[in-house]
């Protein structure tokens, strides 16, 4: 049975109970059963985080990965060690396309300029409770001008971006030095396609 979103949901009312740097709505709804009934009303709270664009830094000619290191508070606040390995990625503001945020947020946050892009796909984060998407790109660098640390210091980032090869950075996924899912994914994603993605920007 198909559902669909706008027939087969009911929202009773929605308000936002909370709003600083990030926004939690609360839903009162009820949808469509798979027997073909409907529940009961429930409450949800939503986190509105926004949407996101995620960018994996790949030199094809060299065949190396960038990617960075920083401070995130939600590692620190679940007990983990807050310093995580991630690809690049930043929040698409109102208004803008997800490719210039991508291309803005690589020159942010490793300093360079892509000069070919891939869209890989788009999912979401974690639709339990968060309304928030990423949108993942793989661009084209060159990782020999990559190095150091970036970041906007109004926004209170430090990060560092560095090189590794493929082979690393996928050991890195298995061992548990990358811990967070949009790099894993953006990762192993370019284990399967790295080949063809060469053929492709190679020629």
């Amino acid at each position: 049975m198909a559902m669909d979103r706008d027939k087969d949901v009911e929202i009773i009312s929605r308000e936002t109970v909370f709003k600083g740097y990030f926004q939690v709505d609360r839903y009162r709804l009820r949808h469509r059963t798979f027997a073909g009934g409907w529940t009961e009303e429930m409450m949800r709270e939503v986190f509105e985080r926004g949407h996101a664009v995620v960018v994996l830094l790949y030199d094809p000619d060299r065949d190396r990965i960038a990617l960075i290191e920083q401070f995130r508070p939600g590692a620190y606040a679940a007990g983990w060690h807050p310093w995580l390995i991630e690809c690049v990625a930043g929040i698409i503001e109102e208004g803008e396309h997800p490719e210039d945020v991508a291309r803005r947020e690589t020159r942010e946050e490793a300093g360079s300029d892509p000069t070919d892009m891939v869209h890989v796909g788009d999912y979401l984060v974690t639709a339990g409770g968060s309304s928030e998407s990423c949108r993942l790109y793989c661009a084209r660098v060159d990782a020999s001008t990559i190095a150091g640390t970036h970041g906007l210091a109004h926004e209170g980032e430090d990060i560092r971006v560095f090189v590794v090869d493929p082979a690393e950075a996928l050991a890195m996924c298995r061992d548990g030095r990358i811990n967070n899912a949009m790099a894993v994914l953006a990762i192993q994603w370019l284990t399967l396609e790295r080949q063809s993605l060469r053929d492709k920007w190679l020629g």
